[in-house]
């Protein structure tokens, strides 16, 4: 058989984490964020397949523009705002939302030549301290927002929550507390919900909420599995045996000899490495999948392949499928085997990898 290194896109599974955030906000109009490629997920082709959520949220305005150029119509928020005068007459080309975070941008808007004026979501620092105007700053600039005559009214109302996955800190309800002071008495339409937020927080339900990672079948919060949610991993990461061999014990395996073998075993390499978005730091003995049989990892991560060892698995051939995360093996657990998250884990697996996409009349 040849040997194929590919990630499975199900939208099947997409759809299905989509009903499940209307099935926990069901009151809420549905934010879908979309930006770095769709979590590595593949924008256009998520955007495409979630044609039925009210908007989209990206972080740059290529993004955007990317989009609206492949023919979304939906809202488009873009998380950065606009960064220069040039910028601002594109948000109003292109109808896109703005996120206003800082002082400068206010200045932006009034010395431009906007053709329209624009739809802006005015943010508010409530303890993320990243992007985002100071709670004591939100009156004056919501008045001068409104006196630029240049944005449609009312103006949008946001904040984004720090740690709202962890349900045992006390950060998201202060949060919420700081946000419901500084709005006290606008009119506009409020977005507080994360994934987290939409799953774990009914109070950071309002009239928009924001999910991302679940929509991908990812957990969003801490020491917790996606299933539990009723989530369904969107994503399947695969490669395949490309040759077996038996080493003896006492014989070592890959780069720098850092496992040996304490028995004779049989080893497979897999067509995966690093150069794929396997990660390098994955610990010795995390897991992969050969049909339901779980066979540990052995030795360093290469570039272009691992080591397993499948003295334990019955009837292994070269070609066999390997699953690496996704469909039967949860990407949080190579996540915390290899000390990082599954955004990261999701985000890069690089270009080389052949994508599938497996649309919802396959099933799934």
């Amino acid at each position: 058989m040849p040997q194929r290194t590919e990630v499975i896109i199900d939208l099947a599974a997409l759809k299905h984490n989509v009903s499940m955030a209307r099935k926990a906000a069901p009151y809420s109009k549905l934010m879908a964020v979309i930006k770095a490629n769709a979590y590595g997920h593949g924008m256009l082709d998520i955007a495409k397949a979630l044609s039925d959520v009210e908007g989209f949220a990206v972080a740059r305005i290529d993004e955007a523009i990317k989009l609206r150029e492949a023919g979304v119509t939906q809202t488009i928020m873009v998380f950065t705002g606009f960064l220069s005068a040039d910028e601002v007459r594109q948000f109003s080309h292109y109808d896109l939302d703005a996120v206003i975070h800082s002082e400068y941008q206010l200045e932006l808007l009034n010395a431009s030549a906007a053709v329209k004026p624009l739809s802006v979501w005015l943010k508010i620092n409530t303890g993320m301290n990243r992007l985002g105007v100071d709670s004591s700053a939100v009156t004056r600039l919501n008045d001068g927002l409104q006196l630029s005559g240049k944005v449609r009214l009312p103006i949008k109302l946001m904040t984004h929550l720090a740690c709202a996955d962890d349900m045992s800190r006390p950060t998201t309800t202060q949060q919420i507390e700081l946000f419901d002071a500084c709005t006290s008495g606008l009119a506009g339409e409020q977005s507080i919900a994360n994934s987290a937020g939409l799953l774990g927080w009914q109070q950071a339900r309002r009239h928009w909420v924001r999910p991302g990672i679940m929509l991908y079948g990812g957990s969003p919060f801490c020491n917790a599995a996606a299933s539990d949610d009723g989530l369904l991993p969107v994503m399947t990461l695969k490669s395949s045996v490309l040759s077996l061999q038996t080493v003896k014990k006492g014989e070592c395996v890959g780069y720098g000899g850092v496992w040996q073998a304490k028995k004779t075993s049989l080893i497979a390499t897999v067509g995966i490495g690093y150069g794929d978005g396997y990660p390098r730091h994955a610990e010795i003995g995390t897991f992969v999948l050969l049909g339901r049989q779980q066979a540990p990892l052995v030795g360093r991560v290469s570039m272009d392949s691992i080591n397993i060892d499948v003295s334990q698995c019955e009837s292994v051939q070269v070609g066999d499928e390997v699953v690496l995360w996704g469909e039967g093996l949860p990407i949080e657990e190579l996540a915390e085997k290899s000390g990082t998250i599954s955004y990261e884990l999701m985000c890069g697996v690089t270009e080389r990898v052949l994508r599938v996409i497996k649309g919802a009349e396959d099933g799934g």
